[in-house]
């Protein structure tokens, strides 16, 4: 027997964290695990104090030279990390 109000189970779950405010806060913390991933070892050793607010990934780089880099392609990577997690959760990154 076949029903006929199907859903996936992925669009259900999103629409249940939706309808429970838990949608936003999830994502925030998906990018902020996914800055290692997208960056590497190498980067994640001179960041810290990672953070998401007002759609603005906030940082913390200990090196100089790094958080040239980082401010330099900052638009490039919000970008490279929103695709990684699969939302629009960021739309800039601010370097301290």
């Amino acid at each position: 027997m076949r029903k006929k109000n199907t859903e996936q189970i992925g669009d259900v779950i999103r629409q249940f964290m939706r309808l429970n405010g838990i949608e936003t806060p999830y994502y925030q913390h998906r990018i902020v695990e996914a800055w290692g991933e997208v960056m590497g070892a190498g980067i994640q050793r001179y960041t810290s104090n990672i953070f998401v607010k007002n759609q603005t990934l906030h940082i913390h780089i200990t090196s100089p030279a790094i958080k040239q880099n980082l401010l330099m392609e900052h638009r490039a990577l919000a970008r490279r990390l929103n695709e990684h997690v699969g939302a629009q959760v960021i739309e800039d990154i601010q370097c301290h």
